[in-house]
């Protein structure tokens, strides 16, 4: 299944080393915020409750206490990862509404059906998405939309991710959208640089990260 699934995400080496950054230098100008996008907060209770979301969904998904507990071990960098995720999607929606991308339902239905038929059902996608991206699945629906809002943009950008050139093109539509909203993380979280992103560890289904040998990192 893990395998079949990874070739349905044409994303799949998103980041080179040259990639353009996204940055965001982080402030205490906003108490209680975990992020500030384009004015907008993501508060830590948010992040938080995301996070719990993960968690319960983790242990649910977990025959015994041992097995969550080695879970748990294994995504020590849920909070900061969560994070990111939150961070990018935002950014990756402006970058979209430059290009003139949309997402409709019916997109999203036709994926979420032909990745149910590849992993064997409902269920058994959720629980990849959640093992594999730390998703709950009461988000799967809009992490699928944001996989084909990737997607969408890269073609209409006419980037072909499997080049260095397309890549470079994809990552300059994100930082020019992340320069727009002035992307401000909270310095418990770290700075905003998807260059330096491999530090967090951040999985995200449309999103993999290349080291600087151009080697990609375990999924």
């Amino acid at each position: 299944m893990h395998r079949r699934r990874r070739t349905a995400l044409v994303l799949s080496a998103a980041i080179v080393a040259a990639a353009p950054l996204l940055t965001g230098c982080g402030s205490e100008a906003h108490p209680g915020a975990a992020a500030v996008v384009d004015g907008r907060r993501i508060t830590v209770a948010q992040l938080e409750s995301r996070v719990n979301e993960v968690r319960s969904a983790q242990r649910a998904a977990s025959k015994d206490d041992a097995q969550y507990e080695q879970v748990v071990a294994n995504t020590g960098t849920l909070t900061r990862d969560t994070l990111h995720g939150m961070v990018l999607d935002r950014v990756l929606d402006r970058a979209a509404k430059n290009a003139g991308v949309s997402v409709t339902r019916k997109d999203s239905q036709q994926m979420r059906a032909a990745l149910e038929q590849q992993a064997g059902g409902s269920e058994a996608l959720e629980t990849a998405w959640l093992t594999n991206y730390g998703v709950a699945p009461q988000h799967l629906d809009d992490s699928l939309r944001t996989e084909i809002e990737a997607r969408k943009l890269a073609s209409a950008l006419g980037a072909d991710m499997n080049t260095t050139d397309g890549k470079a093109a994809f990552w300059k539509a994100m930082s020019a959208a992340s320069k727009q909203l002035d992307v401000d993380l909270n310095p418990r979280y770290g700075t905003w640089d998807v260059q330096k992103s491999s530090r967090v560890d951040a999985k995200t289904p449309w999103l993999r990260e290349v080291t600087a040998t151009g080697t990609q990192q375990p999924a």
